[in-house]
């Protein structure tokens, strides 16, 4: 399955929800006033992609057509345009170091598909002849631990672990020790999820940081937050503090085709300015896509 049938069959809820409202609205002989604006309004802002880039639709939708009727391809062009336009970004979603190791720090809280995201990720990497490194940081959680060790015999992998409880720095330090031995590609670090408060969270979570970019240059070449798409808005409260904390550089967007919420991909773009680098579509290990602003629009009013 292609990129375009991919996102098509990740985005069903989303566009069962908004977009075939949307057709319905844009149906032949409305005439663009004011409540034909507030009802796009309304039927944009269920998608979770946020007050700020609704309005902005709306006003473009308004200054373009007020008070005339036009046809709904029309009205489609110019939403697919707005929608692009606003998730327009570079489209190469890893800056790989030359020379390696490649350090990923991947941050989330729990529940929102880290660990199965990093396996994705492996999984890609391994696919383009690239070895990789897993390091088990979340050591406050047995599951996590034994989740990603399961994932490393699958893929064919290598995996840092210690024992439950032991310091996530430490853990870290020794994954990058191991990755400049063994001369890896590209290191993936796992992190914790959960502590006791949200501040003794984001600690640890700097503490792995300045510990991986001691032990090698450059590192960590990319700061991965993991977001439960399923979560909508909630995702960017989560965003904004843990990018506070370890100064992310992209959002992997897990669960996509679990929610009608896809339009949050747009929110987190415009309220926070943070790259979606990948998306999740499905729940196999090959369900992990770069994001393609182009074809993510086309897929959802495919």
């Amino acid at each position: 399955m292609g990129l375009f049938d991919k996102l098509k069959k990740g985005l069903a809820k989303t566009k069962e929800l908004m977009f075939t409202d949307v057709r319905d609205l844009l149906r032949s002989g409305r005439l663009v006033n004011e409540q034909f604006l507030d009802e796009l309004e309304a039927k944009l802002i269920r998608t979770d992609m946020g007050v700020k880039a609704s309005l902005g639709i709306v006003d473009d939708v308004r200054e373009r057509y007020s008070n005339r009727v036009v046809e709904p391809d029309a009205l489609i062009g110019t939403l697919k345009t707005d929608l692009k336009s606003l998730l327009a970004q570079e489209n190469e979603p890893i800056r790989f170091a030359e020379p390696g190791p490649t350090v990923l720090m991947i941050a989330g809280v729990n529940g929102s598909g880290k660990t199965t995201s990093i396996a994705k990720l492996a999984k890609q990497f391994l696919d383009e002849g690239k070895t990789v490194l897993l390091a088990a940081g979340d050591t406050f959680r047995a599951a996590a631990v034994e989740q990603l060790g399961i994932w490393s015999q699958r893929l064919g992998c290598e995996l840092v672990k210690a024992a439950a409880g032991t310091d996530p720095a430490s853990v870290a330090h020794d994954a990058c020790d191991a990755a400049r031995a063994r001369g890896v590609d590209v290191l993936i670090v796992d992190t914790a999820g959960r502590l006791q408060t949200q501040r003794n969270l984001m600690a640890e979570l700097s503490k792995i940081h300045r510990v991986v970019a001691r032990q090698i240059p450059g590192a960590p070449h990319e700061v991965l937050l993991v977001l439960d798409a399923t979560t909508g808005q909630n995702g960017i409260s989560q965003a904004k503090h843990f990018t506070k904390a370890i100064e992310c550089s992209g959002i992997i967007l897990a669960k996509l085709d679990g929610t009608a919420k896809g339009g949050v991909v747009v929110a987190i773009k415009q309220e926070i300015d943070l790259p979606v680098k990948f998306v999740g579509v499905g729940e196999q290990a090959e369900d992990l896509e770069a994001f393609d602003a182009e074809a993510f629009v086309d897929a959802l009013f495919d």
